[in-house]
């Protein structure tokens, strides 16, 4: 049997010491209140404070089985909370345990932090599959 993983570590530096103790802190809330939810908001990444407590970056990483749109959902409820704005991304890699067809690949999301939404995304599969299909190979 396979066991399927995504996977990814980025950072999001968040402007400032005291934007990155709150984000810190949101997270920690919304992850003691996953604990009796039945659909948790930020299951599938931790999230660590870089270089604290001078640091305005935070880390946001898998340990295991990594939920990208969880990410985006705390990313954009982080700006909201923090009114952070610009464009913010981060890659992640789809890996199997075993030699798996159609198993293997990654993306990519780009954010609008201003305007809380993802402004565009990439899968490399999507891409590859079109490529083969004589679509343009640098769209």
């Amino acid at each position: 049997m396979a066991d399927y993983f995504t996977h990814f570590s980025c950072l999001l530096d968040v402007g400032t010491p005291d934007k990155a103790a709150r984000a810190l802190a949101l997270f920690q809330e919304l992850r003691a209140a996953d604990q009796d939810a039945d659909d948790p908001e930020v299951t599938g990444f931790d999230l660590v404070r870089q270089d604290a407590p001078d640091g305005s970056a935070i880390w946001i990483h898998d340990d295991d089985h990594g939920d990208v749109e969880a990410v985006i959902r705390f990313v954009l409820r982080l700006a909201e909370e923090i009114d952070l704005a610009g464009l913010w991304g981060f890659e992640y890699a789809l890996t199997c345990s075993r030699p798996r067809l159609d198993a293997f690949g990654g993306g990519a999301h780009v954010i609008d932090l201003g305007a809380r939404k993802s402004f565009g995304w990439t899968s490399s599969q999507e891409w590859l599959v079109a490529a083969l299909n004589g679509e343009d190979a640098d769209a």
